[in-house]
């Protein structure tokens, strides 16, 4: 499995120079790839069905636990089919679609991208593994998105996917871990089996939302499901690949995968049922307002994608078994559309549902896979979609009678049938206006598509018709493995088109006439819609704006404060909010000791050198001239290294010596350059008492914690590791010497760039000074700012300038 994701990556490094090489020709060529991926993929389904499951481990970072590891079920095996089988649809429809365009090359290298990353998100058994490539679909989804770089609307929609499904995602990825660190490993499958654990611990509502957060946000869910519409402005096969079968259903994904974990609790299903429910109405309510193709079927998405969430929280056989069919019709019959629309886009220059009519006779190949698709998507039989629709209102009907929950299964139920009904209504603008309406004139002279552009709708439109028809071996091959993925067990499944006249039959003919109803007036529909979104005066897409214009003033008022430009101001805040961190873990792990000063066992000869650290502490503190604080910081560090070698440890002491010696010598030099200290350093006293305050508690906070870990039990296990092995592994026998240039080699070359960056950057800026600057002597700098009316001055400050 990492061998097939490897290689979807490294065809899509390849894919600009084929497209390069045959421009006209490239979309089939490199489509081969994800063809041969989903006849791969369908090779293991029938072991899959009759119970295995393929597992591949490989290390990646065996020393935290972290490995690239992959799992192959009936769930990760059905989406790892639609994603190869539709984009392998998506990839030779993109060949003609965009055929002619300079930016082809670079589409073919994103979408490819975009399908190993996918991959690796449906395939990933490990967190970490999941958490990247959960990371790579929303920055590959970004450059999908905003392929119209040029177009400022394009570049905003691009951003806003980003920013959203990025953010749901960081929050995510806190639950994902903390699941790890509680579950008591990382990888997917083994959790599972600590579902019961897991649903018991105190964490657990805690990892719940904070999962549900990334899921959301990726799968467009109230209230995150503004981002989606707007995603319309990317290329037509975008839109086909993204919003049908991929990146918004790895929310979906992640949802099903996490079932058995996290799932049959009752925050799982009040959450997932009612948000669902609510995003499919408020999906289906804004897809009957829009007139343009495209906005119709993002936001039939964000119905489906809320219909499938619901089915998750639901849980039981019927709501399992729905949730796989409905699954594949969306994928199947959403493709066809997106496809569809886009080549009648692509042949008559327009979209909008009001310019097109009679298209009939002039596309006939695409109006049959707009239609049969339009049909799947009504939940007409003997469609794939009606068998979802019907088992889907057994689902709801199972939570209002056995589910423990009537009143909320009720609910969801009427939330269904609107739902589904206005769904109708979208299917009949798709299909009814454009092709069956009266001719109508469109800014390009229509005319069939090439092959390119209606072989992927026809063939998935055929698929809705076809998993419909022969949904038997559908039932055995993939709705009974994916029901086992979700429930944690087998399960035994059972789908039909016929069953007789139930409930959830009649809730059927009642959908179909008033989805019929609804469509001839649709107009006035339309019409009452609108009226509600103007009385309500809201929009999701204009609060997000709101809340980004909030988030830039907050991050401008706290710069304001944070980054005020005074060296005081940092320290200040870095040191007391240090203080504040030290103090708070150590009463929260209730480390806070109080040993006597007898029970210290230190000869006079340290108390003296005690005393001399605090005297010359505090000359350099009350010092009016920076030679003499800078002399009685070079004492304190000289007392410093007097006390290393008082307790044995010349090494630290040598170094001590040579680093205070280094210092004094050079900051002297420096700070010679500089102004009178006592033109900038008087400040007033409410600073002075809060400097004094702040430094106090620092030491006095950095004190209890290094009498703390006096108290505590060291283990000698590292020290005698470096011991026995200095001379035989390190080949030296002075075993500090040894920790720094050998075991810890690297952290010592980090702290050598450190500091030579840092010096680079000092040049630099010195460097950079303006040449008028440069020649102007510290003599007279300092006579300009002590001479006024010929007399010196001293600025009275009040402690916040530098």
């Amino acid at each position: 499995m990492l061998s097939a994701i490897l290689g979807i990556f490294a065809w899509a490094v390849i894919a600009p120079i084929v497209a390069r090489r045959w421009p006209r020709h490239a979309g089939w060529v490199l489509a081969i790839p994800p063809a041969f991926l989903t006849v791969w993929f369908a090779s293991f389904v029938p072991g899959i069905a009759a119970g295995e499951a393929v597992r591949e481990v490989t290390p990646w970072i065996p020393g935290l636990g972290v490995n690239l590891s992959f799992y192959l079920d009936g769930l990760s095996v059905t989406f790892a089919l639609m994603i190869c089988g539709i984009g392998a649809l998506i990839v030779v429809y993109s060949g003609g679609y965009l055929r002619g365009d300079a930016m082809l090359p670079r589409f073919f290298l994103f979408i490819l991208a975009f399908m190993g990353s996918m991959l690796g998100v449906v395939l990933a058994d490990n967190v970490i593994a999941l958490i990247v490539f959960w990371e790579l679909t929303s920055v590959t989804s970004f450059l999908l998105i905003g392929y119209l770089h040029d177009s400022p609307q394009s570049r905003r929609s691009a951003l806003q996917a980003l920013l959203v499904t990025s953010l749901g995602g960081l929050i995510m990825m806190a639950g994902l871990i903390l699941l790890g660190i509680v579950g008591g490993g990382f990888e997917l499958s083994e959790l599972a089996d600590r579902g019961g654990f897991l649903r018991e611990h105190p964490y657990y509502t805690a990892i719940l939302f904070l999962i549900l957060a990334g899921a959301f946000t990726k799968s467009a869910q109230f209230p995150f499901h503004f981002w989606l519409p707007n995603a319309m402005d990317a290329p037509t096969p975008v839109s086909a690949y993204l919003h049908s079968a991929t990146m918004v259903k790895a929310g979906i994904y992640l949802m099903a995968r996490l079932a058995p974990t996290l799932g049959g609790t009752e925050a799982w299903t009040l959450t997932l049922v009612t948000v669902g429910s609510i995003t499919a109405v408020l999906g289906a309510v804004l897809a009957v307002r829009q007139t343009d193709l495209k906005r119709i079927l993002a936001y039939t998405t964000i119905t489906a994608l809320g219909q499938l969430t619901m089915l998750i929280g639901i849980g039981g056989t019927y709501a399992l078994e729905t949730f796989t069919v409905y699954l594949l019709a969306h994928a199947c019959y959403k493709g066809a559309l997106f496809m569809g629309v886009g080549a009648v886009d692509h042949e008559t220059g327009t979209r909008q549902v009001g310019e097109l009519g009679g298209l009939l006779r002039l596309m006939p190949v695409t109006a049959a896979a707009i239609g049969l698709a339009a049909l799947s998507n009504a939940g007409l039989p003997p469609f794939l979609g009606f068998i979802g629709k019907e088992f889907m209102y057994s689902s709801t009907l199972g939570l209002a009678e056995d589910g423990g929950m009537p009143a909320l299964g009720w609910v969801v139920t009427a939330a269904m049938v609107v739902s589904n009904a206005l769904m109708m209504v979208t299917a009949g603008l798709v299909f009814i206006k454009p092709f069956l309406g009266a001719r109508t004139e469109t800014p390009k002279a229509a005319h069939e598509a090439p092959i390119g552009l209606w072989l992927g709708p026809i063939v998935l439109a055929a698929a809705g018709l076809g998993l419909g028809v022969f949904h038997g071996e559908l039932e055995r091959l993939l709705v009974a493995p994916v029901a086992a993925s979700l429930a944690g067990r087998p399960m035994e499944v059972h789908i039909y088109l016929w069953g007789g006249l139930t409930p959830p039959l009649w809730l059927s003919v009642a959908t179909v006439a008033l989805g019929i109803v609804l469509y001839l007036g649709w107009p006035r529909v339309k019409a009452g819609f609108d009226g509600v979104a103007a009385a309500l005066r809201y929009d999701s897409d204009r609060g997000w704006d709101g809340f980004l214009k909030g988030l830039v003033k907050l991050a401008a008022a706290q710069t304001r404060v944070i980054q005020s430009g005074y060296l005081r101001h940092y320290v200040m805040f870095t040191i007391t909010f240090t203080t504040v961190a030290i103090a708070a873990t150590m009463v929260a792990f209730d480390a806070l000791t109080a040993p006597s000063l007898m029970e210290l066992d230190a000869p006079y000869t340290a108390w003296a050198l005690a005393l001399i650290v605090l005297t010359a502490t505090a000359a350099a503190v009350l010092a009016t001239s920076r030679l003499v604080a800078i002399l009685s910081l070079g004492v304190v560090g000289v007392v410093i290294a007097l006390i290393f070698l008082l307790y044995g440890a010349p090494d630290v002491a040598i170094t001590q010596f040579m680093v205070e010696t280094l210092v004094v010598i050079i900051v002297a030099l420096v700070l010679a350059r500089l102004p009178r200290l006592t033109a900038f350093a008087r400040p007033n006293r409410r600073s002075a008492l809060r400097d004094a305050v702040i430094s106090i508690a620092f030491g006095a906070v950095v004190t209890a914690l290094m009498l703390s870990v006096i108290d505590l039990p060291i283990p000698l296990d590292l020290s005698d590791f470096f011991a026995s092995r200095s001379l035989t592994e390190g080949f030296g026998r002075n075993v500090v010497n040894v920790i720094l240039v050998d075991f810890r080699a690297v952290d010592t070359l980090g702290e050598v760039l450190v500091v030579t960056t840092a010096g680079l950057g000092a040049f630099s800026l010195l460097k950079a000074r303006p040449k008028r600057a440069r020649r102007e002597s510290p003599e007279d700098a300092d006579a300009t700012s002590s001479q006024q009316d010929g007399k010196p001055s001293v600025i009275e400050q009040n402690g916040d300038r530098p």
